[in-house]
């Protein structure tokens, strides 16, 4: 048995469990947290029936749709999951048209942002959910 040692060893050099764990966190940060930030919808949701397998036991709303939400830096708070509903925003999408209001967390699920209108006469008035795919910019007002 001690021929077939040498062939049984991994083809990778750990030293230890912080390295194991030290190198999927860089796994983390600059394969999976950047990929979730440019994603089209249609493959977050393939992702997030995956989540698991892929980035562990944790929370999909938390990891997952806040980072793909973190394209749009002013739509996000650092160290808070979902969107951030205490700024206004005007956000801007694809076909030219733009919406201004607060975003809606509670409302705002799986790649669609739901905002609540300011100001004029739809004041109060749900806008959208517009799909994270057509939004093109979101502006922090204020």
């Amino acid at each position: 048995m001690n021929h077939l040692a040498g062939r049984l060893e991994p083809a990778f050099d750990m030293a230890s469990f912080e390295d194991l764990a030290a190198s999927r966190r860089e796994w983390i940060a600059s394969v999976l947290k950047p990929w979730c930030q440019a994603a089209p919808l249609v493959e977050l949701r393939k992702a997030e029936q995956e989540w698991q397998d892929i980035a562990g036991r944790i929370d999909t709303d938390s990891t997952l749709w806040t980072w793909a939400w973190s394209r749009f830096p002013n739509l996000v708070h650092e160290g808070l999951s979902g969107v951030d509903e205490t700024h206004e925003v005007r956000i801007t999408l694809s076909g030219g048209s733009t919406f201004t209001g607060y975003p809606d967390a509670r409302k705002s699920q799986k790649g669609w942002l739901v905002l609540v209108a300011t100001g004029g006469g739809s004041s109060g008035e749900e806008l959208g959910p517009y799909s994270i795919d057509e939004i093109l910019e979101v502006e922090r007002i204020g």
